[in-house]
């Protein structure tokens, strides 16, 4: 696109071109224990509390419709955090920022396992979703900083993949903990010891300066004023318009299949143990392409991993909207999961990825925030959505409407990621 295009580059979004010149030294084996190994220990903990959230809400007397109000409040939490989270990471660094982040959580689910009334829970989740927004923003605002750009989408990509890994292992360990314990709250306790493997692993490394050595971007030594999250949202306007809106979208056909195919599956009379091997399928597929998606987009560019992504979660839910009255219809819900999480794992690290291309090298955990904070948006509204759409109408017409929500988002990043994420071929590898 050409830099008289008035959307390139212009205005308050306008960033320093990046340093494409090739790093020495770097390895990106260097990245596992500094950002993955913490990454996955929370991740694990959080794979296991999430699944029993509702279950312990309606243990402590909550109705069906409180107890998912309550689950609910994960990722209402998640979105309330990521008001904070730039500017705090930003004040205290990346490494304090996950650090402090688990300490919340501790804080949290210890009040979350002796907790003796729905209400006391949801606050505990609330601000467990609050530290997982910290903890997660930290963690993508270290690899922009640390990773040299020929390496980003890789490094990104597979601390998607350790998160995808933390969700797939942890209802694993929270069921073996529960069945040992017989208490559902003892899961609470799985994410307890995460939270303390990731803080010790971060307290006892040395500095990432001394552990990536020569090749990375080092952090500025100059004072930096830190803006807040609705000072970057304003001054970021226009690709946060643009690309933001991309970035919603991503978020909101990602949640929405984790909430359609268990419904779809009820709606078609599957037991539930068919259901849960179907999502546990689903998530290994999900799971097995992190790596590959890393290495497309820092080989080829991020449009290659980023339209096919969108255009495949938009399909599978048109297609599913079609099949529920067909006879094969339980063929049709197995083929369009597995589509579904095709297409989620071609986009492992997606955003994380455009996010970082886009943020302030010097500081970028401000612009990250925001960022996260606009793909956060449409994930936590995509089962409001969903719940409406098929409390009005069906499941079908909810499936269908966020099809064609995908397919529009296959457009908007196709039009404005050329514009606002410009890469010179010089550096692919």
């Amino acid at each position: 696109m050409p830099k008289s295009d008035p959307d390139f580059k212009s205005g308050p979004d306008s960033k320093p071109e990046p340093d494409f010149r090739p790093a020495s030294g770097f390895r990106l084996g260097s990245i596992v224990i500094p950002a993955l190994l913490p990454a996955l220990a929370f991740s694990i903990g959080e794979g296991a509390v999430i699944p029993i959230i509702p279950i312990v809400a309606h243990n402590l007397g909550a109705q069906l419709a409180l107890a998912g109000l309550i689950a609910a409040m994960l990722s209402v939490g998640e979105l309330l955090g990521d008001i904070p989270s730039g500017w705090i990471v930003s004040k205290i660094g990346e490494r304090s920022g996950m650090v402090w982040s688990a300490l919340l959580a501790v804080a949290a689910l210890v009040a979350a396992y002796f907790s003796e009334s729905p209400w006391l829970l949801g606050v505990a989740v609330l601000l467990i979703g609050i530290s997982t927004a910290i903890f997660a923003l930290a963690r993508h605002a270290f690899l922009t900083s640390f990773v040299p750009i020929e390496y980003r989408a890789r490094a990104l990509s597979t601390l998607g993949g350790a998160f995808r890994l933390g969700l797939l292992i942890g209802p694993f360990v929270a069921a073996g903990v529960i069945h040992l314990t017989g208490s559902t709250g003892s899961a609470f306790l799985v994410h307890i010891a995460g939270c303390l493997v990731a803080i010790g692993l971060l307290v006892l490394l040395p500095d990432p300066d001394r552990l990536f050595g020569k090749g990375t971007e080092a952090k500025p030594t100059e004072s930096v004023k830190t803006a807040t999250l609705w000072q970057t949202l304003k001054s970021n306007r226009k690709v946060l318009a643009r690309l933001g809106t991309g970035a919603a979208l991503i978020g909101a056909l990602r949640a929405s299949r984790q909430v359609i195919v268990p419904l779809w599956a009820v709606s078609i009379g599957l037991s539930d143990t068919q259901t849960a091997l179907l999502v546990g399928v689903a998530a290994i597929l999900d799971f097995a392409l992190f790596y590959t998606t890393g290495q497309i987009m820092d080989r080829w560019g991020r449009m290659w991993t980023a339209l096919p992504s969108m255009i495949g979660l938009g399909l599978g839910h048109l297609v599913l909207a079609f099949s529920h009255d067909l006879p094969e219809r339980v063929f049709w819900l197995i083929a369009c999961t597995m589509v579904l999480a095709l297409a989620n794992g071609f986009g492992a690290g997606l955003l994380m990825t455009i996010g970082a291309d886009l943020a302030d090298k010097k500081d970028p955990a401000p612009f990250l925030g925001a960022w996260r904070f606009t793909g956060d948006l449409g994930r936590a509204a995509a089962p409001l959505a969903v719940a409406g759409l098929t409390a009005l109408a069906s499941i079908a017409v909810a499936s269908g409407i966020m099809g064609i929500l995908g397919l529009v988002g296959a457009g908007v990043l196709g039009r404005y990621l050329p514009r606002f994420v410009s890469i010179p071929k010089g550096y692919r590898r």
